[in-house]
């Protein structure tokens, strides 16, 4: 049993039992991954896959069951060469980060800078897609840390502790009837009067958007849906209908041709958070940035106490499975919130 015939199994159900896909993430051919499947069930005296003529269909019970043990081994072994490189060189490396396009775009530049400063010998990779898609990079391991307001908490095998809060902004062109009305008076019911220009479904708080106007029994006019805020804001502009875009998305000096209308009063305020795979080991820098990540985005009279909750509960929690985890977070947050009020009331701070 060697490693590359857990590869072969792993990669072969991550990506349909395409053999040609996995013989090219492999950089081998297709009969090499077909003998090291071959050998480790062999080896193993079962069949892992279920099989047409020369070709894998799917998994079968034994294979099923195998297959997470064969992940968390590969986990370990990555887990063993990241303790190694630590150890051997804790300021340099790679660091692989998941974000959606809006994080990705207003909330990290200024951490990423200031990151490169610090760390100037440590690579960064930036990965941008939808939370679904962050999510996935982090299960497969392809990114260290994930940033992502929707999605990252429904998945078990992720640890994920809150980043910051943020709203919504309607958006519209200057002389929009809307910005006749002070931003407490509008409704949802005006909005709704007019044509939307919104997030496609699954994407920067859009569920909270159409909870808001389901609850008024509202059918809005959504006109036309996009990834991207800036693509938003351009149809704004043309006076094609009224944005809903993330309030960190507009900035009155970049967007002078539009005017933003605070929505916090109509749709929920949504909560980005953070995400590790459980179980993976991370560098020493990679904490050191979260707990900086955190300091930058998620600012109030609490940040200290969060903060330290965040960085330690980070590390109790990417090395303890399931309940264990849970404890973790707790003790850490008992021990650590005590500690850090003592440090606000010492250096009279209010926020970061």
């Amino acid at each position: 049993m060697n490693f590359q015939q857990l590869r072969s199994v792993r990669e072969t159900a991550r990506r349909g039992f395409n053999l040609t896909e996995v013989a090219a993430m492999l950089h081998t051919s297709q009969p090499g991954v077909s003998r090291q499947i071959r050998e480790l069930e062999e080896e193993l005296g079962i069949d892992i896959f279920v099989r047409a003529g020369k070709r894998l269909t799917g998994l079968t019970p034994p294979g099923t069951a195998l297959l997470p043990i064969v992940e968390r081994m590969l986990l370990e072994a990555d887990n063993l060469r990241r303790a190694g490189e630590d150890f051997h060189a804790s300021e340099r490396g790679g660091l692989s980060i998941a974000a959606t396009h809006s994080q990705a775009r207003y909330a990290l530049p200024q951490v990423v800078r200031d990151f490169r400063r610090l760390y100037p010998q440590v690579s960064l990779h930036l990965h941008q897609g939808s939370p679904r898609q962050v999510a996935e990079m982090l299960l497969s391991g392809e990114a260290d840390i994930g940033v992502a307001t929707e999605a990252l908490a429904g998945y078990e095998q992720l640890v994920t502790l809150p980043c910051y809060r943020w709203s919504h902004s309607i958006i519209v062109p200057p002389g929009h009837p809307l910005l006749a009305l002070e931003p407490q008076a509008v409704t949802l019911q005006a909005l709704a009067s007019y044509p939307i220009i919104t997030y496609e479904a699954g994407y920067t708080g859009r569920s909270h958007i159409d909870e808001s106007f389901a609850q008024a029994a509202l059918a809005p006019d959504v006109v036309l849906t996009a990834m991207d805020a800036d693509v938003i804001k351009t149809y704004v502009e043309l006076g094609m209908g009224v944005g809903i875009v993330a309030s960190i998305a507009f900035d009155a000096e970049r967007d002078r041709h539009l005017r933003a209308i605070d929505a916090r009063h109509l749709f929920e305020v949504n909560l980005t958070r953070l995400g590790l795979r459980r179980g993976r080991i991370v560098h020493n820098h990679l904490l050191g940035r979260l707990t900086q990540l955190a300091r930058r985005m998620w600012a109030g009279p609490t940040l200290f106490v969060h903060l330290g909750v965040f960085s330690t509960g980070m590390a109790f929690a990417t090395w303890l499975p399931g309940p264990l985890a849970i404890g973790g977070a707790i003790v850490t947050a008992l021990i650590g919130a005590p500690v850090f009020i003592f440090i606000i009331r010492k250096a009279k701070v209010n926020s970061l």
